[in-house]
């Protein structure tokens, strides 16, 4: 009797297992695909204004491997970069200027914006003082990247087109990370898959759906967009900053468009387990609103999804 009680709940175990990923793969905005890309676009006849918004705290270590790429944009139209130095302690404005110096392209300005007032992150307060400043210049458009994102020459160029011909209020793209440590190869492809499992690209796209997210290494975001959506003084409270932005510009009628990327790639290294830990579990927990009761369900849900299939063929086999 015990015996059979056993074997009736591995089979149940798998039922439930196997209804959970036919649903996974049927009717969760096919998440699995990685052919979502920079959708086909023309080049605008008149090329908009934009300006470059660069958050960057302590980051000398990649900024010889990323400014360069974002100085050398081959971009038509008028486009200048706003590099806003968190507070580093290593150097990393002056290294920025020296990096302008050395290389003609686009205009730079590295700015200070001290420390952040009560109920802001350190990164968003950069972010708001960027944007204030590039407001300033009255641009079409706004692109928030990160210190440690190295764009191909023609980055740029790709994403305002997309975002014109597709009528998109924000287009994101999520940058590649490296995969050259052991480590890196193990646990990267398997964030970039949870993460699409989570927001499913085409969904994002898809008019009146209510997923809505971005990558925030590369957001193309319309200014006028961004003063409705009052960004980014409306997420000023977010850890995942850029999931928060995507979803206050769709509520506020804007359309969103997030994809894999193109010559958009992470230079920062995550050789060893607790460096990939660290970025994996600071926006994991948030998300999902530091609940331990949420916690307890992800985890669940992650062992009858994950762990239950090869255990069930385990047992069957013995």
């Amino acid at each position: 009797m015990g015996q059979t009680a056993h074997v009736s709940a591995v089979v149940w175990s798998a039922a439930v297992s196997l209804a959970a990923w036919l649903w996974l793969l049927l009717f969760q905005g096919w998440f699995w695909r990685t052919d979502v890309r920079l959708p086909v676009s023309r080049d605008p006849d008149v090329w908009p204004d934009v300006c470059v918004v660069v958050p960057a705290r302590d980051e000398a270590s990649v900024l010889p491997a990323s400014l360069p790429s974002l100085l050398a944009q081959d971009y038509p139209g008028r486009a200048e970069i706003f590099l806003v130095d968190d507070g580093s302690t290593d150097g990393t404005g002056d290294l920025a200027r020296e990096l302008a110096r050395r290389q003609d392209g686009l205009a730079l300005t590295v700015v200070t914006p001290g420390e952040p007032p009560s109920g802001w992150t350190g990164k968003l307060w950069a972010v708001r003082h960027g944007v204030e400043l590039a407001r300033a210049r009255d641009p079409e458009y706004l692109l928030l990247t990160d210190a440690d994102i190295a764009h191909a020459p023609d980055s740029l160029r790709r994403l305002v087109a997309a975002a014109r011909t597709g009528g998109f209020a924000l287009v994101s793209q999520m940058a590649r990370l490296r995969v050259e440590s052991l480590w890196e190869r193990l646990v990267v492809p398997a964030f970039v898959y949870f993460f699409a499992q989570l927001y499913p690209f085409r969904r994002i796209t898809r008019p009146g759906s209510r997923t809505a997210a971005a990558a925030g290494g590369c957001v193309l975001l319309r200014a006028d967009a961004a003063a409705r959506a009052r960004i980014p003084d409306a997420v000023r409270h977010a850890v995942i900053d850029d999931v928060a932005v995507a979803r206050a510009v769709k509520r506020s009628g804007g359309r969103v468009w997030l994809g894999l990327a193109d010559g958009v790639d992470s230079v920062r290294p995550y050789p060893r387990l607790r460096d990939l830990w660290r970025m994996v579990s600071r926006s994991a927990y948030a998300q999902l609103r530091h609940s331990p009761l949420l916690l307890v369900g992800t985890v669940a849900g992650l062992v009858l999804v994950y762990l239950v299939p090869p255990a069930a063929v385990a047992v069957g086999a013995a």
